[in-house]
């Protein structure tokens, strides 16, 4: 999963100082060990996501939204600012078929990246939990929004929404246009990574990610549970619990949207660098949880000196917890893409971070969106010997 070209990694280091660990495997991949797969033996299989862990079948729908107040930052001559979200919700049943995890081009430019042992059609066809449209279940349901990591799309955040999904949440992944390899529109268009290059090489600064993140999100935000929602079953999410998660870049820009929409409860970020300073009244007493690796990254005191200002910062419920063993991309559906590609993998099995992404994501919304205890946030636990409590 780290496997990434010259320039684009350098772009997203920019974004992240994790993926100094994702540059450093480069070399493995182009010079396969005994044990790696070719691209003359890559899997015709399929991989499967994780089984979701809760009571609900998931259901899942696409919508394709354009915010057309503003101008795109990336290509100011698009009509307005293009967002694909996909929606996961508890369902009363599985039904519909399926729900596709990418389409063949999304897949096709992000397996590229990864190396020739990976195809994108195999990648595409990976199987999902979900079913296409399913009956929702009844009930009004947290929302909680999640947002990828540079460059990578919605999708890879396929398991943990599933999840969520299937615990009694409503959750709504989406996709900023310009900032992946590759989104496919409705019609058979597709967007490339524009704002790759804007920051690679065009010396912009992530905060303009994080801003024009911020905006997609409110925007998202009045067209799911605003006066005239754009989907039909909008009557399940209760608009007073609202959460947003974000991998790398994604998790920033949570703390950004917080700062500029009151309706965000709480929220939490992935292993991603902050690109702003949060203002002096903080996120004015909301939760937020700071969840990364375990490295000289993100330790108090590590390379990402944005970490320790950001923490500072916060004025309401928080926590810094680190897992050790992880890689930038443990907390994306990385670790099973990259076991079933055979890619190099970080110490934290596939399966295990997984699931504690899973455990900590889920336990903290269920805490500060639903009101339940969630011990697993007080501190160390024998069941999770990974997971390390920050309190610097």
């Amino acid at each position: 999963m780290t496997r990434l070209t010259r320039a684009v990694a350098a772009t997203a280091l920019a974004c992240s100082l994790a993926l100094t660990a994702g540059v450093a495997t480069a070399t493995a991949v182009d010079a396969p060990g005994p044990g790696a797969r070719t691209a003359a033996t890559h899997p015709v299989r399929p991989a499967a996501l994780p089984a979701p862990t809760g009571p609900h079948a998931v259901g899942s729908t696409v919508l394709s939204l354009v915010d057309r107040s503003r101008t795109d930052p990336w290509v100011p001559t698009a009509d307005g600012r293009a967002l694909m979200v996909t929606l996961h919700y508890p369902a009363a049943r599985s039904g519909g078929g399926p729900a596709p995890y990418a389409t063949r081009e999304e897949a096709r430019l992000l397996a590229e990246q990864l190396g020739p042992g990976v195809s994108g059609d195999v990648l595409a066809r990976t199987r999902t939990h979900s079913g296409t449209d399913a009956r929702p279940a009844p009930g009004r349901h947290p929302l909680v929004v999640l947002s990828p990591g540079f460059s990578v799309s919605r999708w890879t955040l396929t398991s943990l929404a599933e999840d969520l999904a299937s615990r009694g949440y409503v959750v709504a992944s989406v996709d900023h246009a310009y900032e992946s390899f590759g989104i496919s529109l409705p019609g058979g268009r597709t967007l490339t990574c524009v704002a790759c290059t804007a920051l690679d090489e065009g010396g912009v600064h992530g905060s303009v990610v994080t801003t024009t993140r911020a905006a997609d999100v409110r925007y998202v935000l009045d067209r799911l549970v605003g006066p005239r929602s754009v989907w039909r079953h909008a009557d399940m999410i209760d608009a007073r619990r609202i959460g947003m998660a974000g991998h790398s870049i994604g998790g920033a820009s949570a703390a950004t949207a917080m700062v500029a929409d009151r309706r965000i409860n709480a929220g939490i970020n992935m292993d991603g660098a902050f690109w702003e300073e949060l203002p002096a009244e903080g996120l004015r007493g909301r939760p937020f949880l700071m969840l990364g690796t375990h490295d000289e990254t993100h330790l108090p005191g590590g390379a990402d000196t944005s970490w320790d200002r950001t923490w500072s910062a916060l004025d309401g419920w928080k926590r810094w917890i680190t897992l050790a063993g992880s890689d930038h991309f443990s907390f994306s559906d990385g670790p099973v893409i990259s076991r079933h590609f055979g890619l190099p993998e970080p110490e934290l099995p596939a399966d295990r971070a997984v699931a504690l992404t899973r455990t900590y994501v889920s336990a903290f919304f269920d805490r500060h969106l639903r009101g339940l205890p969630g011990p697993v946030l007080d501190g160390p636990s024998a069941a999770n010997p990974e997971a390390h409590f920050q309190n610097p």
